[in-house]
């Protein structure tokens, strides 16, 4: 997946929307819950509902990885199905990786050689030689944190260094390294009043936007404050879709959630 084939998907399906599988186990209708292999059960039904609106799927690998073994089978499970059967989705680790350099290539082999995502989220707080060696993958991407939609982003993300806040420092430094152009960034959607900042700072970069429906985003206000010509823009939703009914009707309450979203996309492009 090239970001040139993402954005013709974008256009094709009048859609930006990332669907955030966070199946948590606690979470999922009693008309799974009780299936042997309830997460991927689960998953598929989602994506079936959901894949013509969807461009992306984010697995936020701790929903999987808390289930230990059984867990991380339904991750690779999930991943596998995706590649096989819609493999024109761009697909995220959310993962939040970040250590230096042979560490980083370790935990860059496991999301991209032995499991077929297109790209992983990272941590820069360590730096360069954190981050470099997940661009070191032909083809995969790297989407750092830049600024997040949780309220103790404020604990660090938005304080004064010198002329400019550390977030903006930090995404303003990272263009500077070895496969920038294969760096997208995570931009809370509750941030907006600072997305026209990041974007400024890096034009053509993609942003993935957390935080619309549940944590209360604004899907309008981040498209104007942070869409570039090329859109640049995934915005993901999990709980307020995956999670719209926890009746037998899940799925279909998935795709009505998620076609809510996709109009509202259509409308904005």
């Amino acid at each position: 997946m090239t970001t040139q084939s993402l954005t013709e998907q974008i256009r094709n399906k009048a859609s930006f929307l990332c669907v955030g599988l966070d199946s948590d186990l606690a979470k999922l209708p009693a008309a799974v819950r009780n299936h042997p292999e309830a997460q991927f059960t689960f998953n598929k039904a989602i994506i079936e509902a959901t894949h013509d609106l969807a461009v992306a799927y984010k697995i936020n690998t701790a929903f999987y990885e808390s289930d230990g073994s059984k867990g991380y089978q339904a991750l690779e499970k999930t991943i596998a199905y995706l590649d096989q059967n819609h493999p024109n989705h761009f697909t995220i680790a959310d993962a939040k990786r970040g250590d230096i350099g042979n560490t980083s290539t370790q935990y860059a082999r496991a999301f991209f050689e032995k499991l077929p995502f297109d790209s992983v989220t990272v941590a820069p707080y360590m730096g360069r030689d954190s981050i470099e060696p997940f661009l070191q993958f032909e083809g995969k991407y790297a989407i750092m944190l830049a600024l997040t939609s949780n309220q103790g982003a404020y604990d660090f993300q938005t304080l004064k260094t010198l002329d400019r806040s550390l977030y903006e420092t930090v995404v303003a430094t990272s263009r500077t390294w070895d496969g920038a152009d294969r760096l997208m960034y995570v931009l809370g959607a509750t941030k907006t009043e600072h997305l026209a900042t990041i974007r400024a700072l890096t034009p053509k970069s993609f942003f993935l936007v957390p935080g619309v429906g549940a944590q209360g985003g604004d899907l309008e206000s981040v498209f104007h404050a942070a869409a570039n010509e090329d859109i640049g823009l995934l915005v993901n939703s999990s709980r307020s879709i995956i999670f719209a009914s926890s009746g037998d009707d899940y799925a279909e309450a998935a795709r009505n959630a998620a076609k809510d979203l996709q109009q509202q996309m259509k409308k904005l492009l």
